[in-house]
Order: C-alpha cells, then sequence, then structure tokens
C-alpha cells in the first residue's frame, strides 16, 4: 500500500501543523511540477519497496490538499508507480477545489481509478468554519458534495471535528443533521487538539483560546456516537464509522501494523521491522530511519488494535490484566467464540487509559 503526501494547501487551517506549503495550480505551477519531478524519481528508486506493500493493493493521496493538483500532475505520479490499478484508491479534497473545478475535474479523477474521495468538511457551521480558517461554506459543501455525486462517486468520506472553536452539542447536532441527509458512505470525526506550530496553539499561548472540557468533548463524541449508530453506520475505529461494505482498507492497514511506503515530503514508511520518514521539502527530501524492537512491536499492536472493533488477540497482554478489565467492563470478548479482546464503544473515549493499563 502506497501514501502519497502533497505538501500543498491554498491556506491554513488554524488547528493543522501537518507540513505543507501555500500554493494554487496556477501560480504555483513550476513548484508543483518541481515536486512531482522529485515525487517520480522517489517512486522510481523505491520499486523494489513498493512492489513489497502491494498484497494491500491501496493507494491514499494526502495532504495537505491534493485537490490543489491539476489531474496531469496526478497522472504524472501515477505513471511512475509499479502499478496502474489499485483495489482502493483514495484522494482527499477540500470542497472548494470542488465547487471551483466542477464535475469535469471529478471525472478526470474517476477516470484515473480514484474510487474514494475523502472530503474535509469538519462542520456544517459557518461561524465555526470561519474560526477553523476553512475557506468554504456549509452550503458550498453541501454543493461540493453534489458534484461528486453527480461525477460518478459511490464511495464518499466526510471529515468532522468536533470538542472546539466553542462548539456544543447543540451546534454539532445541526451539522450531524446536514451530514445524514447528505448520506456519505463514510465518516471520520476527531476531537480537536492543539497541535505545536499550529495558529491555534500560537492563541492558546497568548491566552486567547481556551480548550474545551473533556466533559463536554466526552458528551460531543457520544452524540456522534449515537448519531451514526442510529442511522446504520458501523463503528469500526474509535474516530471512523462507515456503511457496510465501506471501511476505509488503507487506514485498516495502518490499524493492523502491515507494511507501507510513504512517498513525498514528510511522508513516514514501514516495512514490518524499521520505521523511516522524509523529511520537509519541495524539491528534494532526505529519509531517516528507527527500528521498531520486540517491546515497542507489542505496544504498538495493543495500542492500534484497540482502536478498533476487532480489538486484539488477548495473548499479547497480561492474562490478570485482561481478566481484571474484562470483570470491571473496560473490555469486552469480540470475534470467533470470543477469541479476541476490545474496547466497548462507550469507553471509546478513555481508550488510552486502558491502553496504557496494558502495555
Amino acid at each position: 500500500m502506497v501514501y502519497v503526501h502533497v505538501p500543498f494547501c491554498r491556506s491554513f487551517c488554524s488547528y493543522c501543523d501537518f507540513y505543507s506549503e501555500v500554493a494554487c495550480a496556477g501560480r504555483d505551477a513550476e513548484a508543483i511540477e518541481a515536486y512531482a519531478g522529485f515525487l517520480c524519481r522517489e517512486a522510481s528508486s523505491r520499486r523494489d519497496e513498493i512492489l513489497a506493500t502491494l498484497d494491500v493493493d491501496t493507494l491514499y493521496f494526502g495532504g495537505g490538499t491534493p485537490s490543489v493538483l491539476p489531474p496531469s500532475v496526478l497522472a504524472r505520479i501515477l505513471r511512475a508507480l509499479p502499478a496502474d490499478r489499485f483495489s482502493e484508491f483514495t484522494v482527499e479534497v477540500n470542497p472548494e477545489d470542488i465547487l471551483e473545478k466542477g464535475a469535469d475535474y471529478v471525472r478526470a479523477l474517476v477516470d484515473m481509478g480514484v474510487d474514494r474521495i475523502s472530503m474535509g468538511v469538519q462542520s456544517f457551521d459557518d461561524g465555526i468554519l470561519g474560526k477553523m480558517h476553512r475557506r468554504h461554506t456549509s452550503e458550498g459543501a453541501r454543493r461540493a458534495f453534489g458534484i461528486l455525486r453527480e461525477a460518478g462517486v459511490r464511495n464518499i468520506s466526510m471529515d468532522l471535528i468536533f470538542g472546539g472553536f466553542g462548539m456544543d452539542c447543540e451546534c454539532l447536532d445541526r451539522t450531524l443533521d446536514i451530514l445524514l441527509s447528505l448520506g456519505p458512505e463514510h465518516v471520520s470525526a476527531y476531537q480537536l487538539s492543539i497541535e505545536e506550530g499550529s495558529a491555534l496553539a500560537g492563541l492558546a499561548e497568548k491566552g486567547l483560546y481556551a480548550e474545551t472540557p473533556d466533559s463536554e468533548c466526552a458528551e460531543q463524541y457520544a452524540l456522534v456516537c449515537r448519531r451514526l449508530s442510529s442511522a446504520g453506520y458501523g463503528h469500526y475505529e474509535i474516530s471512523n464509522w462507515s456503511r457496510a461494505g465501506f471501511r476505509a482498507v488503507h487506514n485498516s492497514a495502518y490499524w493492523k501494523r502491515l507494511p507501507y511506503v510513504g512517498l513525498g515530503p514528510s511522508a513516514h514508511s514501514f516495512d514490518g521491522v524499521r520505521r523511516s520518514w522524509n523529511s520537509c521539502g519541495l524539491a528534494s527530501w532526505t529519509a531517516g530511519s528507527e527500528s521498531i524492537g520486540p517491546a515497542e512491536a507489542r505496544e504498538e499492536t495493543i495500542m492500534l488494535g484497540l482502536r478498533t472493533s476487532d480489538g486484539i488477540v488477548p495473548d499479547v497482554c497480561d492474562a490478570l490484566t485482561v481478566d481484571r478489565l474484562l470483570s470491571e467492563g473496560l473490555l469486552v470478548r469480540c470475534g470467533d467464540a470470543g477469541s479476541r479482546v476490545r474496547i466497548p464503544e462507550d469507553r471509546f473515549f478513555i481508550s488510552d487509559s486502558i491502553v496504557e493499563m496494558l502495555v
């Protein structure tokens, strides 16, 4: 499986700390072409690594904002990969790019094999969107969704953020009303966190922004769980829900610790025993790496597995601790004949503390 990092955004959201540069396809065509050229050379040089990960043959363009790139650049990168078709091909988009470029742009993506779109909506409240420094409006996000459908996209994921910017349960409930009326196949909902280096972190340091109390965040998370469950979405990972048959195959492989190759600046890779990462930069980037020892591998298996509804095999944990957590309702049995254990949905919000007891 392959991840391609696209380090371009037309503007920066207040909460984001991912590596990105301000760019748009017309004004910054030279920088985009330079990035694409270097990425294609990286893909060629890592051909054997990529082929070794294609047991899970997924491709994911993330960012940044991949929808900044014109189809010609996406197609150029695709030609550099040692596979021309993928069982799941996801591209992240922002609503304003879809509105500006229209259905023809989306059809071009579909024609090159894109079968899954992940759209960063975050909220359907214009006041909240303004505080996030998002460039779209609620109405614009709805129109963008319609364009995706019109162009033939039948697997759409939508991102939401809760627990910040003055949002309360009533406001979140209205956002969920609109989301459910649209009916995406997949939903990702994340609790806002203040990331070092983000604009929001700067505001917090100056006392201009205060984090939402955990108790309020827990209420909002419970609301998301209830509304999506009632609408028929399966809660298969702490932050992810899907209709039957629409789990994110690519992201699910991360939680199983399967090998993947990350291409582009700041992208990470994993071959099963070694984790590597690229530095930041548009025209070139270098790699660093570290080996993952047995103890760290065990911790990752527990931490990542317990994020999901599939859970883990309890043998990787202390048996007495597992039995105690089962008796306290912090774990429940799942899988064939109860062969696995998982965190129940109503305890997902405190999953970090449960994992700490097991690692």
